[in-house]
């Protein structure tokens, strides 16, 4: 740590676990851009300047380093190596009260196999080359050198973390970190058969009686949108049940009026993409909750 980087404290002098903040000096050190993670493994959501994307996140959101607003906003796009950052005062906010820290892999060059069960273990121990490899709650984290983009549900138990993404840091493994195989590069086409589009494409009856509808007013469904990006964002739990709930309550307000737009459905599906949710998850639960209201 610099002299200049020191923690500031909190105000209301609530606890600070130096343990985990050091872990992520030390990690950042390394080069491996750092976060802190909620109860959830999730991370913090958006502060005011950001919520909804209001701000317009970072540029393309395709390169970590900290939000412009200074605070822990945009999940994965907020991890960052630099100390003072870290060390800041709205950082430590988010430290005193992290349950993990994380790291974004594609940051640092990495790409995280996130093996889920002792069944995904078995499969990769038979179709993937050895590499470094990290226990987790349930199973492990298989660590290559390279950038790939990253895919949840590559195959039952399988996720690939890398570029855009986050993964919890557990300890350093073992083992000799190998180059990113050509398996696990086509593991994301490994089901052409159950390809489905990123997003549905939104088809509503009109207003019965050819009335005006009063969701059009622009005030009023942008209030509604962010409130459930929101939602999304700031969800410490069950994300997959947030996101179709969320779904769901956007649909019984402005499902039936033709209102709502692609781009409004966009906005949806990124939120719940940031939280880690795969295209086909979205489209499910979207499809789903069309089916449950009959629009």
């Amino acid at each position: 740590m610099t002299p200049d980087c020191k923690p500031r404290r909190p105000a209301d002098g609530t606890h600070l676990d130096e343990n985990r903040l050091r872990t992520a000096l030390d990690l950042a050190a390394a080069g491996l851009p750092v976060l802190p993670l909620r109860v959830g493994k999730v991370p913090f959501g958006n502060c005011r300047a950001c919520k909804g994307n209001a701000c317009g996140g970072r540029p393309n959101m395709k390169t970590a380093g900290p939000c412009e607003c200074a605070s822990v906003c945009h999940a994965w796009a907020a991890a960052t190596t630099d100390p003072c950052v870290l060390t800041s005062l709205a950082w430590v906010h988010a430290w005193r009260k992290a349950a993990a820290v994380a790291y974004h892999p594609g940051g640092a060059g990495l790409t995280v196999v996130d093996l889920d069960d002792a069944a995904a273990v078995a499969w990769a121990r038979e179709a993937l080359p050895a590499t470094r490899t990290v226990p987790t709650t349930r199973g492990e984290h298989w660590i290559y050198q390279g950038t790939m983009r990253s895919v949840n549900d590559v195959r039952d138990g399988v996720d690939i973390k890398s570029l855009m993404s986050y993964a919890r840091w557990l300890g350093p493994g073992t083992g000799t970190m190998t180059d990113l195989p050509d398996a696990v590069r086509a593991l994301p086409v490994k089901k052409p058969s159950k390809v489905r589009p990123a997003r549905p494409v939104v088809t509503v009856p009109a207003l019965a009686g050819g009335g005006e509808c009063r969701h059009r007013t622009p005030a009023y469904l942008d209030r509604g949108i962010a409130m459930a990006e929101q939602r999304i964002t700031e969800a410490r739990s069950a994300v997959h049940t947030t996101v179709y709930r969320t779904f769901l309550a956007v649909l019984s307000t402005h499902g039936r009026c033709g209102c709502l737009t692609d781009a409004h459905v966009t906005r949806l599906f990124t939120a719940a993409q940031a939280k880690g949710e795969s295209p086909r998850h979205c489209t499910d639960a979207w499809t789903n909750a069309r089916t449950a209201l009959g629009v």
